[in-house]
């Protein structure tokens, strides 16, 4: 048996003529890995013999069997798996370092927070709109409470017992009823006096008072009561005693925000009815014993000083419609005010149809006269402005003129004020100075400042 040995490749690559000089230089490393597959075929030995199924061909051959177990025999054995070499990469993942794990970290926490606030936000907007649709329906209530017909249901008519003795005061109990309205008779701190109270639904059903009373006497005391005030005008209070004055003032000195109508009743018919305005003053004059300006006086100063107003009625027809309007007046005057305080759209926010609003700590003082200044003839704003900069108020540029010895230099004392218009300054100069000397100091109300 002839063993021939497996041919191993060469070592070195034969180069072609045709093959260039850059394809003998990238296969180096090529070759290297071919040389060191080489070396680990082992040797096969064929055999060139004839076996005896070979040279007796009429025999039975050999069975499946045996030829895969003489295959198995023949067989080359598989490759080994490449090394990894150094051009080779690893399979192994690269490990991070801990300053890039770190910033991993962050960058997951950072998206966890970011999620986190994105919820929380629209868990807040949620709640807000929420909380909007609720105030949106509370103020819608609150704004149906305050209709004059729902107003009307919340106000009580406090009618003093004493006025049921009168005659005619059964024509104000039965239109109260017939409009359903609620009235309660009881025994009020001012007597023959009708007094209003509101329920509130929004605070707990409170009852409050309100400001209106209406004091109904006839006219003997009405005749009475005018001397007394007049007295009382004169003298002071601690003399003036009346059987309706006394209680009043003291009704009043208690909470001088109430507001009192006196009715009288019971008053000649023809006073009202049948005679002129002027007869009816002159008959009236004659019953108290003062001429026409003393009465005035009287009503006026009750009026001013003591918040009471009078209205002579033709009996309890006139005081029951007296008391309706007040009763629809004050059914009006919540949803009146609501309306006034809420600003007008058309209107810019902070200003005042009137001008400068001043506050009670003074704020506005400044602005109110800077305008005052500008009400003079060819007084700018920006010349407003400098003289107020420099006298914050009337009362020190009016100091300041007093300390002035001459005339002459009164007038010129704001001349040399410098305005700043521009980029450029000039000086308010002596006809200014001069004109708003004469409109603070001057003592003649014809003077022509111009």
């Amino acid at each position: 048996m002839e063993k021939v040995s497996a041919l191993r490749r060469a070592k070195t690559w034969e180069i072609s003529e045709s093959e260039d000089e850059t394809d003998v230089e990238n296969k180096p490393t090529t070759l290297l890995k071919w040389q060191e597959k080489e070396a680990t075929i082992p040797s096969v030995t064929v055999s060139t013999d004839l076996t005896e199924e070979d040279a007796n061909p009429d025999k039975t051959p050999p069975s499946p069997a045996a030829k895969n177990e003489s295959r198995k025999t023949c067989a080359l054995p598989p490759p080994p798996k490449p090394s990894a070499g150094p051009g080779t990469p690893s399979p192994t993942r690269k490990r991070r370092s801990k300053e890039e794990i770190e910033l991993d970290r962050q960058k997951g926490q950072e998206r966890k927070k970011a999620r986190e606030r994105a919820k929380a936000a629209k868990v807040q907007e949620k709640e807000e709109k929420k909380q909007e649709q609720q105030r949106r329906r509370e103020a819608a209530q609150h704004l149906k409470t305050l209709r004059p017909e729902n107003c009307l249901k919340c106000l009580t008519v406090c009618i003093d017992q004493a006025l049921l003795q009168q005659e005619g005061s059964d024509i104000l109990l039965g239109t109260l009823s017939s409009f359903e309205w609620k009235f309660l008779i009881e025994i009020q701190q001012l007597r023959y006096s009708i007094t209003w109270t509101r329920q509130l639904p929004d605070d707990g059903d409170k009852i409050v008072e309100e400001e209106q009373v209406l004091l109904v006497i006839g006219w003997s005391d009405f005749l009475h009561l005018v001397p007394a005030v007049k007295m009382l005008d004169e003298v002071g209070d601690g003399t003036a005693r009346n059987s309706y004055l006394s209680p009043l003032l003291e009704f009043l000195n208690q909470d001088v925000k109430k507001v009192v109508t006196i009715l009288v009743t019971d008053s000649p018919l023809e006073y009202i009815s049948s005679v002129s305005e002027d007869s009816f003053e002159e008959t009236l004059a004659s019953d108290l014993g003062m001429d026409q300006l003393e009465i005035e006086e009287v009503l006026v100063y009750l009026q001013l000083y003591k918040n009471v107003s009078l209205a002579f009625l033709d009996g309890w027809q006139g005081v029951t419609k007296q008391v309706v309007a007040v009763t629809k007046a004050l059914s009006k005057r919540p949803y009146k005010l609501l309306t006034e305080r809420s600003e007008l759209p058309f209107c810019v926010d902070g200003s005042w149809a009137s001008g400068t609003r001043v506050e009670r700590d003074g704020s506005g003082l400044e602005q109110v006269w800077t305008l005052q200044l500008q009400q003079l003839n060819r007084v700018s704003p920006v010349v407003a402005a400098t003289i107020t900069a420099a006298y914050q108020s009337p009362r020190l540029l009016l100091q300041a003129y007093q300390k002035l010895e001459s005339e002459e230099e009164r007038k010129s004392l704001l001349a040399g004020l410098l305005i700043k218009t521009g980029g450029k300054e000039r000086r308010i100069g002596p006809e200014i100075s001069s004109r708003v000397y004469r409109c603070f100091t001057s003592q003649n109300p014809q003077l022509v400042l111009d």
